[in-house]
C-alpha cells in the first residue's frame, strides 16, 4: 500500500513540478486552460470519492472539492466568456489533464481505507503544488486584471481546502477496515 500511495504521488509531481521551473512565459489563455483543467482535475477525483468512500469526513471533504472546484470553472468560463478569450492548452494543462487521469484510474481501483488515504493524500500534494504554481506563474503571468483577480480571489480556497485534506489525514489514517 504504501509504494501505491507513492506511485500516486509522484504520478502528479512531474507536471506541477515542470510547470513551477519552467521559465517560459504564459499568455492569459494558457493561464486559463491550466486552471479549467486543474478545477476539473479535483472536480473528478471528487467525484470518485463522494462515490466511493465511506468515511463521512471524506465524503464531506470530497463534497466541498466537487461544489468549490465546479464553482470557480463556473467563474473562469464566464470571465474568458466575457474576454472573449479562448483557453489555450499547452503543455502544463495537457500534463494536468493526463496525470489527473492516471491518478483517478489508480485510485478507482482501490477501496475502503486504502481508497481514502491515497485521496486524502493526493490531495495534500495537489493542492500543495497548485498553490505553488498560482504563486510563481500563474500571477506572475497574467495579464488581465480581471484574470489576476479570478486568482487572487481563489488562492485562499485552495489553501483552505490543504488545511482542509491535512487535518482530516490523521483521521482517515487512523481508521479501520471495515470488519476488522
Amino acid at each position: 500500500m504504501k509504494n501505491s500511495l507513492i506511485l500516486a504521488i509522484a504520478l502528479l509531481i512531474p507536471t506541477l513540478e515542470v510547470a513551477a521551473d519552467d521559465k517560459t512565459n504564459l499568455n492569459d489563455a494558457q493561464i486559463a486552460a491550466i486552471v479549467v483543467a486543474a478545477n476539473q482535475v479535483d472536480i473528478d477525483a471528487g467525484k470518485a470519492a463522494e462515490s466511493k468512500s465511506s468515511n463521512s469526513e471524506v465524503k464531506a471533504f470530497a463534497h466541498r472539492m466537487i461544489g468549490d472546484h465546479t464553482d470557480v470553472n463556473k467563474q473562469a468560463t464566464a470571465l474568458v466568456t466575457k474576454l472573449k478569450v479562448k483557453p489555450e492548452e499547452n503543455a502544463i494543462s495537457k500534463g494536468l489533464k493526463s496525470d489527473g487521469k492516471i491518478n483517478l484510474d489508480r485510485i478507482n481501483k482501490l477501496d475502503g481505507k486504502s481508497f481514502d488515504k491515497a485521496y486524502i493524500s493526493q490531495e495534500i500534494v495537489f493542492h500543495k503544488q497548485v498553490l505553488d504554481v498560482i504563486d510563481n506563474k500563474l500571477l506572475p503571468n497574467a495579464k488581465n486584471e480581471e484574470l489576476k483577480a479570478l486568482l487572487v480571489k481563489v488562492r485562499p480556497s485552495v489553501a483552505s481546502h490543504l488545511e482542509h485534506a491535512e487535518k482530516i489525514q490523521p483521521l482517515v489514517d487512523q481508521m479501520r477496515e471495515a470488519g476488522k
